[in-house]
C-alpha cells in the first residue's frame, strides 16, 4: 500500500478539485435565469448558418484537410523516432543508423513546416472572401430595413455587428476549425501510437481523461457566459461612442462634458470588469488541464521509472528506457492539443456569440416591403392623394387622424403647422419610410403599397 502512496495523493487532490468544480457548476446551473446566461439560439443552429457561407469553398476546405494531415505527421513519430534513438544509445551503437534516424527526424520536421505555412496562407485568404461576404449580406439586409426598425437600433450597435463581430467569426474560419480538426487527429494518431507502443501504459494515461472530459464541460458553462457579457458590455460601448461623438458639439454647447464622462467612465469600467472575468474563468482552466498533464508525467516517471530501474513489469508488459521517453513525449504531444482545443474552444464561444448577434439582425424582417404584385413605374406624373389616414410611431399615439388632401401634378402645395403636427411625416409617408395603420396613399392613382 506504501509503494501507491504517491498515486493515491495525486488522485486525492484531482477528486477534491472535480468536487469543488462540480458544485460550482451546480450552483451556476440553478442560478441560469438569473445571471443571463441563456443562449437565443443553438450551437447547432449557429453552425448550420455559417456553413452556408464556407459551402460555395469546399474544395479549399478539402485541400487544407489534406495539408493538415502532413503536417501533423511530426508530432506523432517524433516521439517514436526519439524513443528508437534512446535504445539505440544503450544497444550496440551504430553511428551510421543515428545518421538516419536524425535524416528522417529532419525530413519529417521540414514538411511538417511547409505544410503549416501552405495552410495559414490559403486559410488567410480564404477567411478574407467569407469575411466579406458576410459583412456585405449584413450591411445590405441593414439598408433593406424601414426607418422604424433603424430608428430603434442605436447605430453603434449596428457598426459593431458589421465590423467587430464579423472579425470574430472570420478568426473561426482562418484558424479555428482547421485547428480544431488538427488537433483532435493529433489526439487520435497519438493515442493509437501510444496503444501500439505499451497498452498498459496508455489505460493509465486514459484515467485522466475523465477529468479531462469533466473540467471542459464545466468551464464550457462559464466561458459561455463570459463571453456573452463581454460581448454585450463592447456593444454598450461602442453604441455609447457612436452616438456621443456624433452629438459632441451639442455636449460642449451644454457644457456636458463632465457628465457624460461619468457616464463613459462607468462603461468602461463595466467592460474592463468582464475582460477579467473572461481572462479569470480561463485562467482556471488552463491551469486544471496543465494540473492534470504534471500528474500523469509523475505517474508515468514513477511507474515506469520503477519498471525500468527495477527491471521489473507493469501489468505484464516491460518498460524498456526508450519506451518510457516515447511516452513522456506522448504525454505532451497528448495533453498539449487538449490544452489548445480549450483556448480555441475559448475563441469559438467567442465567434458563436458574435455569430448569434449578427443573425439577430439578419433574422429581422422589414416592416416595409413591396407586395407581390407591386409594379415599376416607368414614369411619375406627381399626382399625390392621400385618403382617409392614419397613422401612430407608438401604438395609440395618432399623429394623423383622417387625413385627406389631393395634389395635382406640378401644383406647388405648402405644408404649415406647428411642431409636431405631421409636416415631415407626411413627407415620409409619401416616401413610404413607414406604412400607415389605417387609409391609402396613392401616387397617378396607384397604391404605394403596389409600387
Amino acid at each position: 500500500m506504501y509503494e501507491y502512496l504517491p498515486l493515491l495523493i495525486i488522485g486525492a487532490v484531482i477528486g477534491l478539485f472535480s468536487v469543488f468544480f462540480i458544485v460550482a457548476y451546480a450552483t451556476m446551473k440553478n442560478k441560469k435565469e438569473a445571471i443571463g446566461f441563456d443562449r437565443h439560439m443553438k450551437d447547432s443552429e449557429i453552425v448550420k448558418r455559417l456553413l452556408v457561407y464556407a459551402k460555395p469553398h469546399w474544395r479549399t476546405f478539402l485541400v487544407v484537410g489534406i495539408i493538415m494531415l502532413f503536417s501533423i505527421a511530426y508530432d506523432i513519430t517524433s516521439p517514436i523516432l526519439m524513443g528508437n534513438v534512446v535504445e539505440l544509445l544503450t544497444s550496440d551503437f551504430e553511428m551510421s543508423t543515428l545518421y538516419v534516424y536524425v535524416a528522417a527526424y529532419a525530413s519529417i520536421l521540414i514538411v511538417s513546416l511547409v505544410c503549416t505555412y501552405a495552410q495559414s496562407i490559403i486559410l488567410q485568404k480564404l477567411g478574407q472572401k467569407i469575411l466579406s461576404k458576410l459583412r456585405e449580406d449584413t450591411f445590405v439586409h441593414i439598408e433593406s430595413l424601414s426607418h422604424a426598425q433603424l430608428n430603434a437600433i442605436p447605430v453603434g450597435k449596428l457598426v459593431t455587428r458589421v465590423a467587430n463581430d464579423t472579425g470574430a467569426i472570420s478568426m473561426m474560419f482562418t484558424n479555428l476549425l482547421v485547428n480544431l480538426a488538427k488537433n483532435c487527429f493529433i489526439i487520435i494518431g497519438v493515442f493509437v501510437a501510444m496503444l501500439c507502443l505499451n497498452y498498459m501504459l496508455t489505460l493509465m494515461v486514459l484515467c485522466f481523461v475523465p477529468f479531462i472530459v469533466l473540467f471542459t464541460v464545466i468551464f464550457r458553462k462559464f466561458s459561455r457566459r463570459a463571453y456573452r457579457k463581454v460581448k454585450d458590455c463592447t456593444t454598450d460601448i461602442n453604441t455609447y461612442l457612436s452616438e456621443n461623438l456624433s452629438g459632441i458639439k451639442i455636449t460642449q454647447i451644454f457644457n456636458r462634458e463632465e457628465k457624460k464622462l461619468e457616464e463613459f467612465s462607468s462603461k468602461n469600467v463595466a467592460l474592463g470588469t468582464a475582460k477579467q472575468r473572461e481572462i479569470f474563468v480561463f485562467g482556471i482552466f488552463r491551469p486544471m488541464v496543465y494540473m492534470l498533464y504534471v500528474s500523469s508525467v509523475l505517474c508515468l516517471l514513477y511507474l515506469g521509472g520503477k519498471g525500468v530501474i527495477q527491471s521489473t513489469e507493469f501489468l505484464g508488459q516491460v518498460i524498456t528506457a526508450g519506451t518510457l521517453v516515447s511516452f513522456y513525449s506522448f504525454i505532451s504531444t497528448f495533453f498539449n492539443p487538449i490544452q489548445n482545443l480549450a483556448e480555441q474552444f475559448n475563441r469559438l464561444q467567442s465567434a458563436f456569440a458574435s455569430a448569434e448577434k449578427i443573425f439577430t439582425v439578419l433574422d429581422m424582417v422589414p416592416t416595409v416591403t413591396d407586395d407581390e404584385d407591386a409594379v415599376e413605374l416607368d414614369e411619375v406624373k406627381g399626382d399625390i392623394e392621400f385618403k382617409n389616414v392614419w397613422f401612430a410611431y407608438n401604438e395609440g399615439e395618432w399623429v394623423l387622424r383622417d387625413v385627406s388632401f389631393k395634389v395635382e401634378a406640378k401644383q406647388t402645395v405648402a405644408f404649415v403647422g406647428s411642431t409636431g403636427s405631421g409636416k415631415t411625416t407626411i413627407l415620409s409617408l409619401i416616401c413610404r419610410n413607414y406604412d400607415i395603420q389605417k387609409g391609402e396613399i396613392l401616387i397617378d392613382g396607384i397604391n404605394i403599397r403596389k409600387i
